[in-house]
């Protein structure tokens, strides 16, 4: 394995959905939980507070698309606020009520349906998460990178964030190259962790110095 990556796997290589502990696999609750943190991420908030309110909507049992609806506005107000996700709690509690019922309507609570409805073309599966409320592209950029390693059609999913993290370590800024030197099953922990070092200047510093 490239000495860089390792290093990158070892100092930041956890997905965001690994951190808002939703155990990823391809079957509906774990997508939807999935969706909602792309949402809560795609605002101006740190992403420590989107994951926390993620895994206090899903504790408080919000974690699928008819909870999040049989919630009250207010119920899922106050989750967010003990997430502390308190800039866009109530415009938030809103679009997260208006997108369960998207995803019952269309796809029967079951993401799986969109990707068949795409084809399974990354363009058309973005397009298609677009539609949900307050997920535009940047959401849509993370739902792609934290599901490249369950839809295999999406890999390698490394955008300008990902890859502006491997400028960041020296790595290569060609996603095909870069992928090559990542192992099997990996990419999704690598791509969180290039976003991670685009962020984080010391972080970045500390990968090529070990690298």
């Amino acid at each position: 394995m490239d000495a860089t990556v390792r290093t990158l796997l070892e100092r930041a290589g956890r997905t965001y959905a690994d951190q808002a502990g939703i155990k990823l696999k391809n079957t509906p609750a774990p997508l939807y939980r999935l969706l909602v943190l792309s949402v809560l991420l795609s605002t101006r908030i740190k992403a420590d507070i989107a994951v926390a309110a993620t895994r206090e909507l899903v504790g408080s049992g919000f974690g699928t698309p008819q909870r999040m609806l049989d919630a009250t506005w207010q119920q899922r107000v106050d989750a967010l606020g003990r997430g502390h996700y308190v800039r866009y709690d109530e415009s938030t509690a809103t679009a997260l009520g208006q997108g369960a019922q998207l995803a019952l309507d269309r796809y029967r609570g079951d993401l799986r349906r969109l990707r068949d409805e795409a084809s399974r073309e990354p363009a058309e599966i973005r397009s298609l998460l677009q539609q949900f409320p307050r997920l535009g592209p940047v959401g849509a950029h993370i739902f792609c990178r934290e599901a490249q390693d369950i839809w295999p059609e999406l890999r390698p999913y490394l955008d300008g964030k990902a890859l502006d993290g491997a400028k960041a370590v020296e790595l290569p800024q060609d996603a095909a190259e870069l992928a090559k030197r990542v192992p099997d099953g990996e990419l999704g922990r690598v791509a969180a962790a290039l976003v991670r070092v685009s962020l984080d200047r010391k972080l970045a510093e500390q990968v090529r110095a070990r690298g």
